[in-house]
């Protein structure tokens, strides 16, 4: 982002433009940040902050680098422990190499009460401080704050279906579109029918249902006829902070645990007598140590008299805080860095609702199942994991160094996990331990905004080789294994069993739920731990699913995504959406879907004149209509694809316009004698082409340009000219519009057809368009096949999007829509997760604490699932959803985690298998499924004769299948009732002795 023009390198933070806004990004890019102390914290802060895109940094730290540091800071290597490098200096080519639009300095001065330090006055104050598995953040953006987006939403619409005469006005919106809004929010309306002295105006509102709002006196206004959209205003919300020395008497502070309300308070006491002690002795707390312990309870019961609530002292807290105080918890430096560097980005651009005025993040649920383990193993050992022992312990660390671990994913959250494996030592152990990861994409260039591991010379490099070569600089211990596959039921053959049964732990690093359910059937098929987590935005989640104890991420079921009705899509588009999804569709179906037919009609049938002969003695071949319409049509040079675009642009634009006017006209009414176009039905104005207009312009350059390339016309610079184009389309001779009595779909539960029947019109015209091509030699090989275009949204040059926005502004204007800009067409086309670094990093940091929990088989109480909007700011943990257990009947009760396992021999028919069942389990299967396979359902006719045949014969399982997994249910209790379900049945085809 060059700061003198401040133009955004779309390329580079596409994703993160979604997120903040470009006035946000441009502030950004013109904020200078000083950074105090480059330990665990700070780097993560620096690293989080540089990605974003600031202006400058300075960071800056008096100590030197210690071989403590190595396993706490991911930028601090051997060479600088061993040359005694300051921490600043060590750390600063890391940090300044992450962005090259970002100028970053360093200081060693030291900072006390002779240290200038006047410059700061005009900073934004914030304090972030880890001590072992506690943390605490601060922050003080002053007196008054104005921030010009409190939430990043996207302002809400809401289509008016009613508005009151009266006083208060009671506005409608219309019937299953709930319209989300809050009390006190400002609204404008535009397009209402019969009260138009609404349009334009600012309303406040009262929220009176969900489908309902008041707004102020409508009584005199005339009365409301039909239409109306109410657009959500945002309106700049100031925010007042204390001074640090007020708040440390009375915080204001974020509960992210609703489970101990309690909680921020004892923390802030203790964490002030920890302060107090720190000041009392000259040094922290020594590990361990019940004297330093007691001492630190007596100042903080001092402490808790002199704050103004007065808060209990929690004595677990006290003694935890003065007993890992000198540690370092590196994924809560993750989490609570990802929080604070989110803050630092508010600060600077006034976006977004900053913290007030603190946050604590603590590990304590770690901590409390070590109670009883002793001191020794706490205490330092002079090398790089020092600072996690003292929070963890030398057998949790040793856990961690011989964990076999599968990430699935090097992307954004793949990145930050690596780096906390390595921080950790996940699979460093001599001889056991094992990171494998995967991933089959490779890196781009809008990667480098948030996955830290990548640079700009690994663009178009594989991401997990990349990543396992990057972890490998932060800790040279690590042993990886990284694979380019994707994880699907297609590599079952590569992530079998076998292989997941090796592994002690799954993390996924995923952007899909399909991915996600996948992974989870197999962890759950073999009993192992997952670790889920995902952002949108300065949205995230983390899922914890632990084998018999928690759900696992199938047991729930988000809605599904709403689907934009056909008719909405084809002929009563309402919303920008509409638009820019028909455009897309227009895209897929010209450049992509119908290439690939022709191509795969003309290699199964490879000689026209072989067709023409089929087609004439009345034989029927699958797709060969539209491959010969398409074969009729192809333009060969850059005049017919200019010629192309053109007739297009008339039929999109302009014949479809007055041909649903022809079908419905204006006055048109409905049986109840409402009008046909009303809110949310816009009638469209047909578009006279302009060749002036930039926009009419821009549809006929793309079009054609996409149309060369898959009828593979060359083009040249010439070409492009506008005196050129001009001349070919003042040549173009269009056809006048003829109003056709196609039926025009206004059912909204209808699908697209799949087919639509040839006549035996397009049967002789067919004919006479393959005799014609062939006879002018237009039917040779080279005019037998095209070029598919895949859809590729982040490649500038290739015209993709170009197209989409033309199409679908064009398509908008037809309907009266407000037009989209690129940068939001590009989003909503190529459907991108906005995704910001500080997110990431806040989740991935969550994810490892829960990682350790797992390694460390603790009980059910201490995993947390978590949900957090970095935007508002909310943290919400919550505990992990307990497993269900479904009762059969008779004490016989299954979880998802149970399997029954049954172990049969060659000649085992189905009876013996349902006999096995009753005698092993006690109950008698009714039922028996494989997959979507009925095996045996006894209703089902010829199903009893199944029973005497054999497993093999039924089942017919590969050479290599050892066993199959079966659905089995059983009879209910009462007749008439659904059959009971039971666990899935694991059946082995013979016997093995292990």
């Amino acid at each position: 982002m060059a700061t003198d023009s401040m133009e955004i390198d779309d390329a580079l933070y596409s994703r993160q433009r979604y997120v903040l806004g470009d006035t946000a990004m441009q502030k950004m890019a013109q904020s200078n940040v000083f950074l105090s102390g480059m330990g665990g914290l700070g780097v993560e802060i620096a690293k989080n902050i540089v990605l974003a895109g600031i202006k400058a940094l300075t960071v800056h730290d008096t100590k030197q680098c210690k071989t403590w540091d190595l396993g706490t800071n991911f930028f601090i290597c051997e060479d600088d422990v061993i040359n005694l490098r300051n921490r600043a200096e060590a750390t600063l080519p890391h940090i300044a190499e992450l962005n090259p639009y970002v100028h970053v300095l360093s200081s060693t001065a030291p900072l006390d009460e002779t240290t200038d330090i006047s410059f700061l006055k005009k900073y934004q104050f914030i304090s972030a401080d880890v001590y072992g598995i506690w943390s605490r953040l601060f922050c003080d953006f002053g007196d008054e704050f104005e921030v010009l987006d409190a939430t990043g939403e996207e302002p809400k619409e809401i289509f008016i279906s009613n508005i009151t005469q009266s006083n208060p006005g009671i506005v409608t919106c219309l019937e299953n579109h709930p319209h989300k809004l809050e009390t006190g929010q400002c609204l404008t309306f535009r397009e209402v029918n019969g009260m138009s002295c609404l349009n334009g105006s600012m309303q406040q509102i009262t929220v009176v249902s969900p489908y309902s709002f008041s707004i102020g006196d409508t009584s005199d206004m005339e009365p409301y006829l039909h239409g109306g959209i109410a657009v959500q205003v945002k309106t700049p919300k100031i925010f007042c902070f204390e001074r640090l020395e007020k708040q440390l008497k009375n915080p204001t502070y974020l509960l992210a645990d609703f489970s101990k309300p309690e909680a921020p308070l004892q923390i802030h006491t203790a964490m002030l007598a920890l302060n107090q002690f720190q000041e009392n002795f000259g040094r922290m707390p020594n590990i361990g140590c019940l004297q330093d312990a007691e001492e630190m309870l007596k100042i903080a019961v001092s402490i808790s008299e002199t704050l103004e609530s007065k808060p209990q002292v929690n004595e677990d807290i006290v003694k935890w805080l003065s007993r890992t105080a000198q540690g370092f918890l590196a994924p809560l430096a993750a989490a609570v860095g990802g929080v604070a560097s989110q803050e630092v980005l508010k600060a600077v651009t006034g976006k977004f609702s900053p913290l007030q005025q603190w946050l604590y993040i603590d590990a304590l649920d770690i901590a409390i199942s070590l109670d009883k383990t002793s001191c020794e193993e706490f205490l330092p050992r002079g090398d790089k994991y020092d600072a996690l022992r003292v929070c963890i312990g030398e057998s949790l660390c040793q856990k961690l160094h011989k964990l076999n671990v599968f990430l699935v994913g090097c992307g954004a959250i793949g990145c930050e996990m690596l780096k906390n494996f390595a921080l950790l030592g996940v699979g460093s152990g001599g001889d056991k331990g094992m990171v494998t990861i995967t991933d089959p994409d490779l890196i781009e260039k809008s990667n480098l905004n948030r996955q830290f591991l990548f640079r700009p010379h690994h663009i178009q490099k594989p991401k997990s080789y990349t990543a396992a070569a990057a972890t490998l600089n932060i800790n040279p211990q690590l042993k990886i294994d990284p694979y380019l596959n994707k994880v699907c039921p297609a590599t079952e053959n590569i992530y079998n069993d076998e292989f997941y049964t090796k592994q002690d732990l799954i993390v996924t690093a995923l952007d899909n739920v399909e991915a996600r359910r996948y992974i989870d059937s197999r962890c759950v098929a073999n009993l192992r731990p997952l670790l889920d987590s995902g952002t949108m935005g300065t949205k995230g989640h983390t899922e914890t699913i632990v084998p018999h104890l928690t759900e696992s991420y199938n047991s729930h079921r988000d809605p599904p995504e709403e689907e934009i009705p056909f008719c909405t899509l084809k002929s009563f588009p309402a919303a920008i959406e509409h638009t820019i999804q028909w455009a897309r569709d227009k895209f897929e179906s010209a450049f992509s879907h119908k290439p690939s037919l022709f191509n795969k009609f003309w290699q199964t049938y490879p000689s026209a004149e072989e067709v023409l002969q089929r087609i004439k003695s009345g034989e029927s071949l699958e797709g060969c209509f539209q491959a010969i319409k398409s074969l009729s049509r192809r333009p060969r040079n850059w005049s017919q694809c200019v010629e192309l675009a053109r007739i297009k642009f008339e039929k999109y634009f302009k014949h479809k316009a007055l041909q649903l006017l022809h079908s419905f006209p204006l006055d048109t009414r409905l049986k109840d004698g409402s009008l046909f176009w009303q809110s949310p039905k816009r009638p469209p104005s047909p578009i006279k082409f302009e060749f002036s207009d930039p926009l009419h312009y821009s549809f006929i350059v793309s079009g054609a340009k996409l149309f060369a390339r898959v009828y593979c016309v060359a083009v040249t610079e010439k070409d492009l000219s506008e005196e050129t184009i001009l001349k070919i389309i003042s040549g173009v001779n269009i056809q006048e519009f003829r109003p056709s009595n196609k039926v025009v779909q206004t059912d909204e539960t209808a699908r697209k057809p799949d087919h639509i029947p040839v006549s035996s019109e397009d049967e002789r015209n067919a004919i006479f368009q393959l005799e014609k091509a062939i006879l002018s030699n237009e039917a040779l090989k080279n005019d037998l096949q095209m070029k598919m275009l895949s859809f590729e949204k982040d490649d500038d040059a290739n015209g993709h999007i170009d197209f989409i926005a033309a199409a679908s502004n064009l398509r908008a204007k037809m309907y009266n829509i407000e037009p989209a800009d690129r940068l939001k067409t590009k989003r909503i086309a190529g459907k991108i997760i906005p995704a910001i670094a500080t997110a990431t990093a806040a989740v991935s940091g969550l994810v490892a604490l829960e990682l350790i929990k797992v390694v460390g088989e603790h009980p059910f109480e201490a995993y947390k699932n978590c949900f957090l909007n970095l935007a508002i700011p909310i943290i919400v943990f919550t505990e992990a959803a307990e497993v269900r257990k479904t009762e059969i009947r008779n004490g016989i009760s299954f979880t998802i985690w149970d399997r029954w396992t049954i172990y049969g021999k060659e000649d085992f028919t189905l009876l013996d298998f349902i006999n096995a069942v009753r005698e092993k389990y006690g109950i008698e299967p009714t039922m028996v499924v494989q997959g979507v396979k009925m095996l045996y359902v006894p209703v089902m006719p010829g199903h009893i004769k199944r029973l005497k045949l054999t497993m093999q014969k039924l089942v017919k399982p590969s050479a290599d299948k050892k066993y199959v997994d079966l659905t089995v249910s059983f009879a209910p209790e009462t007749d008439g009732d659904e059959d009971l379900p039971g666990p899935p049945v694991r059946y082995y085809f013979i016997h093995e002795d292990n």
